[in-house]
């Protein structure tokens, strides 16, 4: 105390804990953020770091204390998940610093060790997409699996989408003419932006997302009238059966009940992200470049395509909707 006292800090109670600061922190430093990060950093906190650490007094938490904690924690969770650990201990003695409740914050000196595989990204194979995409007919996930997975959109931007974004007849009025698209502008997230500038696109679409879409359309209309006075217009191309917009979880429980009766497919084993994955492997097996790839899922670079999405790599020439066509063959389309 003399010597915070000789530095200038604040005297703060000597009974002032990790969980103090935490909830702290939790409670005034997360202004701004998206809801669904609060809930995140909030689960990890109330779960990992006040649990294991609430109780050392803040003034006495050593660097030492830090790695062995993460070295515990890195026994069983992933390498990802123990670097937000980190960050949410860190930034929360960071502010307890900067409010003079302690002198240094040791966190920042210590590494992230590894931590165990994560769960690997899988995409589908050529046979398997087609099996999913003929699976699917009939369901309530139908138009919604096809153009995830045959224009390789984010399962964000697909939720938030509008019918006055898609254009199914195209624009034949521009000049040159357009053909069918979606403008992938938006995205659930809190300020309803895409992901980053260069996620903003325009996207043609294959003859099949047109013939599904203009199918979901049509099923929307009914699902209106039945609704009746429940219906909630959001003007949303993929909602609920009365309107409403589709959380995360809802979009991932009706794509594993579209793919249960889907064989040789585990409906439990995939995700809907996993459809984004499987358009670009099965664009890279057919040699479309990877900065065209990259392009068309709205990535900054091609580095995040080939580290993270890319599955097969091999180097030829096509693109999005033309490619999608000639792998699962184009329909008639409607009128």
């Amino acid at each position: 105390m003399l010597r915070d006292h000789e530095d200038g800090l604040a005297i703060a109670p000597t009974n002032y804990t990790v969980k103090d600061a935490v909830r702290d922190w939790l409670a005034y430093g997360l202004a701004g953020l998206d809801p669904s990060t609060v809930d995140t950093v909030t689960l990890l906190s109330e779960k990992h770091v006040i649990p294991s650490l609430g109780a050392r007094k803040l003034r006495d938490l050593s660097a030492e204390d830090v790695d062995r904690w993460l070295a515990t924690k890195a026994k069983m969770l992933s390498t990802r998940t123990l670097q937000s650990l980190h960050s949410c201990l860190n930034r929360a003695v960071k502010r307890a610093m900067a409010r003079d409740k302690v002198k240094r914050n040791v966190v920042e000196l210590c590494s992230v060790p590894q931590g165990q595989a994560g769960r690997p990204s899988k995409a589908l194979t050529f046979a398997q997409a087609d099996a999913v995409l003929k699976g699917a007919e009939g369901t309530s996930m139908h138009a919604y699996i096809v153009v995830a997975l045959l224009t390789g959109a984010r399962t964000e931007e697909l939720r938030a989408l509008t019918w006055d974004h898609v254009f199914l007849k195209g624009r034949p009025e521009m000049d040159p003419p357009q053909p069918a698209h979606i403008a992938v502008w938006r995205s659930v997230r809190r300020s309803a932006d895409t992901k980053t500038r260069k996620s903003r696109r325009t996207l043609a679409l294959p003859t099949r997302c047109v013939d599904a879409l203009w199918q979901q359309f049509e099923d929307q209309g009914w699902d209106r009238l039945a609704a009746d006075d429940e219906w909630e217009e959001h003007g949303l191309v993929f909602s609920s059966a009365v309107g409403r917009p589709l959380d995360a979880a809802n979009v991932r429980r009706a794509f594993r009940q579209a793919l249960k009766d889907v064989d040789g497919i585990d409906a439990g084993e995939w995700t809907p992200r996993e459809l984004r994955h499987s358009f670009v492997s099965l664009l890279s097996d057919r040699g479309v470049p990877l900065e065209e790839i990259s392009r068309l899922v709205g990535h900054s670079g091609t580095a995040v395509t080939e580290e993270v999405y890319r599955k097969q790599i091999r180097p030829v020439i096509q693109t999005g909707a033309v490619v999608m066509d000639g792998i699962f063959g184009a329909q008639e389309r409607r009128p």
